[in-house]
């Protein structure tokens, strides 16, 4: 019996894959240093979780609406509102098993067979795949400016042609750390809603702006809010990755297919990890604000390490979590097939016992990401079993 298509055009995910191989080292007895997981090192904050066992004490376990439970789709329009300058409804927001699941339902509700979605590199590593499932072809564009990989209307003009239906942008990016300035948002929504482009705003990092100012896309006017999805969630920036909370903002009409998709797939999330986002939300901001700080004394701690390195240089990350580091200059010194930094990684991990991600996952064979969602102690270490094993090669 054979298998669906599908299972052929997909590949396994390159960060489980490691975070597999992660777990079987430790459990060696290897002392890994994992810096390859974009999965925040603090706990979910305090009122969150008294709402989440207050919630079971009062039996809130039951069935609830497929885009979310109202509290929670309140919160969130607040948010918003508050936060980005964005004025939505509880019927403009859907609920879902995390910022993954809101992207594939976005998709899903969107395109159809043979539209074409333009990706710009780097790009999260499921992006192209989640599109590739939706029956819809991913188009990988190389920014002109590799300095810091960000796109313009001129990188979206000579990759659009009469198929194009979606732009993906992701603002703070992963894995690059770029922020887009205002007036770069502006520019690119305007130019697409010129060409009835659909753009998917992923915004899950959007707290974590360490230089420049974050600007939501539908924040720009009500007519590009038209045109625009943001996809966001309380994974990242409340450190609430396994109860999988991410929603969508965006018009009712778009709002109503994502939650028809939706109702089929998986109905809603958990009604008890909805409670805890809702108190996240609405009890946690300074909790939260803290963690952001001590994630801004870490990338100072990582620039300031990776710039003692030698022939090595990295995209200046202005936002999320990660640092893009290109190891080119090692090239000639690492056996590889197909892909130089998954060669290069497996080294790493073996021998220096330090995980990082390929960059072939994000389009740049050229780089790995480095993740600093460790603590300092740990990330210190990890950085320097590093530079002591780029000195052997």
């Amino acid at each position: 019996m054979k298998l669906a298509d599908r299972t052929k055009i997909v590949p396994p995910s390159y960060t489980i894959g490691i975070s597999t191989k992660v777990s079987e080292m430790n459990e060696n007895g290897r002392d890994v240093i994992n810096l390859s997981v974009g999965e925040p090192d603090f706990n979910v904050p305090e009122k969150a979780k008294e709402a989440i066992v207050k919630a079971l004490e009062n039996n809130k376990t039951k069935y609830d609406k497929v885009p979310g439970l109202i509290d929670l789709r309140k919160a969130i329009c607040e948010k918003l509102k508050i936060e980005n300058g964005i004025e939505y409804t509880p019927d403009d927001i859907v609920v879902s098993n995390g910022a993954k699941q809101a992207i594939m339902n976005v998709l899903l509700a969107i395109l159809n067979p043979g539209d074409e979605v333009i990706v710009p590199v780097p790009y999260w590593t499921s992006y192209p795949e989640i599109i590739k499932l939706s029956e819809a072809e991913p188009v990988i564009v190389y920014p002109e400016d590799t300095k810091e990989y960000r796109i313009t209307v001129n990188d979206i003009k000579k990759a659009m042609t009469e198929k194009t239906k979606m732009l993906m942008f992701n603002n703070p990016s992963n894995p690059s750390g770029t922020v887009y300035t205002k007036e770069e948002v502006k520019e690119i929504a305007e130019f697409c809603l010129e060409n009835n482009i659909w753009i998917l705003s992923d915004e899950i990092y959007e707290r974590f702006c360490f230089e420049g100012e974050f600007v939501s896309t539908a924040s720009i006017s009500e007519e590009v809010k038209k045109i625009t999805v943001v996809v966001n969630g309380l994974s990242k920036s409340a450190a609430m990755t396994g109860l999988r909370i991410g929603y969508t903002a965006s018009t009712k009409e778009v709002a109503s297919a994502i939650s028809v998709m939706q109702g089929h797939l998986t109905s809603h999330p958990s009604t008890i990890s909805q409670w805890g986002a809702c108190a996240a939300l609405t009890e946690c901001r300074e909790e939260i604000n803290a963690q952001l700080d001590v994630y801004r004394q870490r990338r100072a701690l990582m620039l300031a390490k990776l710039d003692e390195m030698n022939n090595i240089t990295y995209l200046e990350p202005n936002g999320a979590f990660y640092v893009m580091v290109n190891f080119g200059a090692y090239k000639d010194k690492i056996k590889y097939d197909k892909s130089f930094s998954l060669a290069l990684c497996e080294k790493m991990l073996e021998e220096a016992e330090v995980a990082v991600v390929p960059g072939i996952a994000f389009g740049l064979d050229d780089y790995v990401r480095i993740a600093y969602t460790v603590s300092a102690e740990n990330l210190e270490k990890g950085l320097e079993r590093i530079e002591k094993f780029i000195k052997t090669l």
